[in-house]
């Protein structure tokens, strides 16, 4: 019961308002996300991108949220600084911005995080990070 205490911390955190960035780097990147396979065209999909610290706090660093088309979505986080970041995403089917629970505790909305590390619990920032350098980043998440 605990793990899905803490699914709901996280998924609820994807919309808290997103950190803003001070960075003075001229040296900033795109991330471009798509999540193919979605199960319906219900809804949308929301997208949290974290850094470490933000991550365990659930303030993402920038937030993002896209309709569903065809089973597909795709999103693009720009002016992204060079560093260590994570993605989770929420397949929010009725648009009421959280996610849902069954009555025995066990999500009833689809999510995911960036690397699609198999978890039985919460996210974690360690299998779920990448590193943005020198290119712009194009990851899939599976929900």
């Amino acid at each position: 019961m605990k793990n899905l205490l803490l699914i709901a911390l996280f998924i609820t955190g994807i919309f808290a308002t997103a950190q803003t960035s001070d960075t003075t780097s001229n040296e900033s990147m795109t991330i471009t996300v798509t999540v193919d396979n979605i199960k319906n065209n219900t809804g949308k999909v929301i997208f949290g991108l974290y850094t470490k610290d933000g991550f365990s706090k659930e303030i993402p660093f920038q937030a993002a949220e896209s309709t569903i088309e065809g089973n597909k979505v795709k999103v693009t986080f720009t002016n992204v600084p060079k560093g260590e970041y994570a993605i989770k995403c929420l397949h929010d089917e009725n648009n009421n911005g959280l996610m849902d629970f069954e009555t025995s505790g066990m999500p009833k909305e689809d999510y995911g995080t960036s690397n699609n590390p198999l978890s039985y619990g919460p996210p974690q920032f360690e299998p779920s990070k990448f590193s943005v350098s020198d290119a712009d980043v194009t990851m899939k998440i599976i929900l």
